[in-house]
């Protein structure tokens, strides 16, 4: 209903009532009234002197922790470098006072995520690369960097946190694509962290980003999870080959020496009997000639004594009995024991 068909209703009550004509012009609540106080001047430069302190001191001074180091900017543009302590500054917008921890490692993580819980997370889309014989393998790794310039690292990179993540990336894939999957997934892990971060450095230093990659480590490198089991198979086979040629090459390390040392024994005894046999026929030869001359000197007795030695070779272990050709008596050359018997005749 409208507020004067209201009022003419009411009215028309009241005085058919009998009532009084002021209760009827009343409305039927009443506004509170609000009394604004007066400012004096004093009031209004005592709350701008308040605001401006508020707006000053806290803008005018900065601290830098001591691993932090402070930029600051006037106008926009770099204007120097604090060391760490309390220092000045004008306040906001002359200057802004920005602090970068330069002595902190922060991590980048490529192909997983770890979550707050202390699990880990898989990035399938980062983790998957292809090798150069056109294997997938699966590479978890992480990277380690600081800032080494601080006003390269505010002003250059926008996000740096995520370039050094993409440039990471892009050189491992590229790494991997040039290599084999089994040096990738053995003896070339080392390599590959080596020229990875030389190469992700000089990118990151062609972009002025003004970090540093301390460390690049492989988390994890495998096949990916659907042919896990085939390459484990592939991988216990190359083991036991490589056992087997070991051992291979052990039994060799232990024949060759034996059979060279047996060989050079019997070389050496070789010449031992070469010597002895060539010493044993000079010393004949010589013999033969001694007592050649001998026997041009006395014929007959060198032919007897001849004979005599030449019998005592031929019977070593008989007892001999040298007598002359009548039989009478007895060759005082050979010793006889008492009780013998025996009889040689010579000529």
């Amino acid at each position: 209903m409208p507020w004067d068909d209201l009022h003419e209703s009411k009215g028309s009550g009241n005085k058919s009532g009998g009532g009084s004509s002021e209760s009827s012009n009343k409305p039927p609540f009443d506004f509170p009234q609000i009394q604004i106080p007066k400012f004096k001047p004093s009031m209004i430069w005592a709350i701008l002197g308040v605001l401006l302190v508020v707006w000053i001191i806290p803008g005018t001074f900065y601290f830098v922790e001591p691993d932090e180091e402070g930029v600051v900017v006037t106008f926009g543009e770099f204007s120097r470098i604090t060391t760490p302590g309390m220092h000045f500054k004008f306040p906001s917008p002359i200057e802004h006072a920005s602090t970068p921890k330069v002595k902190k490692i922060r991590r980048a993580e490529i192909g997983f995520r770890t979550t707050q819980g202390g699990g880990t997370q898989k990035v399938p889309a980062e983790s998957l690369m292809l090798t150069g014989d056109q294997n997938i393998i699966d590479i978890n790794l992480v990277v380690q960097y600081k800032v080494m310039d601080s006003v390269a690292y505010l002003f250059n990179v926008q996000r740096v946190h995520k370039l050094v993540r993409s440039t990471t990336e892009t050189v491992v894939r590229g790494i991997v694509g040039s290599r084999k999957i089994d040096e990738a997934l053995t003896t070339g892990k080392a390599a590959i962290q080596i020229s990875a971060q030389e190469q992700i450095q000089a990118l990151l230093d062609k972009h002025k980003s003004g970090v540093q990659i301390v460390t690049i480590q492989l988390q994890d490198v495998h096949p990916p999870e659907q042919v896990a089991s085939a390459f484990k198979d592939v991988v216990s086979a190359r083991e036991d080959k490589q056992r087997m040629i070991n051992e291979a090459q052990g039994y060799r390390n232990s024949v060759i020496p034996e059979a060279r040392g047996q060989a050079a024994q019997i070389v050496r005894a070789s010449e031992a009997y070469r010597e002895e046999k060539v010493s044993m026929a000079q010393g004949d030869g010589q013999r033969f000639v001694l007592q050649y001359n001998e026997y041009k000197k006395a014929p007959e007795i060198t032919r007897k004594r001849i004979y005599l030695e030449t019998m005592e070779e031929v019977l070593p272990s008989m007892q001999k009995f040298v007598m002359g050709n009548n039989k009478q008596g007895v060759l005082p050359i050979l010793p006889l024991r008492p009780g013998a018997i025996g009889d040689v005749t010579g000529r």
